[in-house]
């Protein structure tokens, strides 16, 4: 199911989760340089596997670990869980967990992401994973009081994070072990995606765009997460370039040139609530940029793009494949 209602009203409320500074790629900046390291056309970016691949199978988890929800916006804690190998353990899901080994669970929120706390304690948990941004505000009070034990972690998300994020949960599922062979392969996937990239990149201006139909426009900038994956891209952020000081910010075709894209991002499901990548393409924020130009446009997957977490490598490298030639 889309996650897209949610994202619409936090991004506008500055809700959004927040970029880390990643490790610096060598830029190089010239324009000639940018022009021959891009691909030019619309492309498309996805994970090389549907679903999730756990590190270890038939794991058996720590004590009061055995029924498990894993609750957060991006659904990156339900990434997290399967991805240690506790798939078979976890007894209700988010709106973002919709990876196909969790197509059997129960959904414990409601369409906007807030936790129904009804829902969650009608599965019988034995413990619940949130992120410290969840909403309402007294669901995770009325979970407690019921006597489950809940585990609360950032909700903030960065490529440099992961890593943290990974260990701290697979401590609260008491198989620290497993959290040890996750990191290293989501590690491992990072620096192959890091050795994807060419040297110099050209300094690329990427944008990222947050598409909900014709009238709601939204370039990505500081703080907004999408930032944090272009530098580790080896792009400049367009909105950052522009001069935003919001996450996510309404756009007009001025700002849009201003900040004069190379590159744009979108989420697919944003792509289609416009008619598709060639509509974007046609928008007037978009048409006379750079990127509207050359047609360079890089469409994926709203549950995958800015999840982090164990993907963050594959993301990564998805993108890099779709961007430079």
């Amino acid at each position: 199911m889309s996650i897209a209602p949610v994202w619409a009203l936090l991004l506008v409320v500055g809700l959004f989760v927040s970029g880390c500074t990643t490790e610096p790629i060598d830029t190089g900046a010239t324009a000639t340089a940018t022009s021959a390291t891009l691909r030019s056309g619309p492309a498309t970016a996805a994970l090389p596997d549907a679903d999730v691949v756990p590190v270890d199978s038939a794991v058996v988890p720590g004590p009061r670990a055995d029924r498990i929800i894993a609750l957060d916006r991006n659904g990156t804690l339900g990434d997290i869980v399967f991805s240690l190998g506790l798939g078979t353990h976890v007894v209700g899901r988010d709106r973002s967990t919709t990876f196909p080994s969790a197509s059997r669970l129960p959904y414990v929120t409601e369409t906007g992401h807030a936790i129904n706390p009804e829902r969650v304690l009608a599965q019988n948990p034995s413990i619940v994973l949130v992120t410290d941004d969840a909403t309402p505000a007294g669901a995770v009070d009325q979970i407690r009081a019921a006597g489950i034990p809940v585990s609360v972690f950032t909700g903030q998300r960065s490529v440099a994070g992961s890593p943290a994020l990974i260990r701290d949960v697979a401590a609260a599922l008491g198989v620290p072990a497993q959290g040890e062979k996750l990191v290293a392969r989501t590690e491992k996937q990072i620096a192959d995606a890091r050795a994807l990239l060419p040297r110099p990149t050209g300094d690329p201006t990427i944008g990222f765009l947050y598409i909900r139909g014709e009238h709601l426009i939204l370039l990505a900038g500081p703080g907004s997460g999408a930032d944090d994956l272009i530098e580790a891209l080896g792009g400049r952020d367009a909105g950052t370039k522009a001069g935003l000081t919001a996450p996510f910010t309404q756009v007009s075709a001025e700002s849009m040139i201003r900040a004069d894209p190379d590159v744009l991002l979108v989420m697919t499901q944003g792509a289609d609530s416009v008619g598709g990548l060639d509509k974007v393409l046609q928008l007037p924020a978009v048409a006379d940029t750079s990127a509207g130009r050359n047609r360079r446009i890089v469409e994926m997957d709203e549950t995958q793009i800015l999840m982090f977490g164990p993907d963050t490598g594959l993301v990564l490298s998805a993108l890099a494949k779709a961007i430079y030639v």
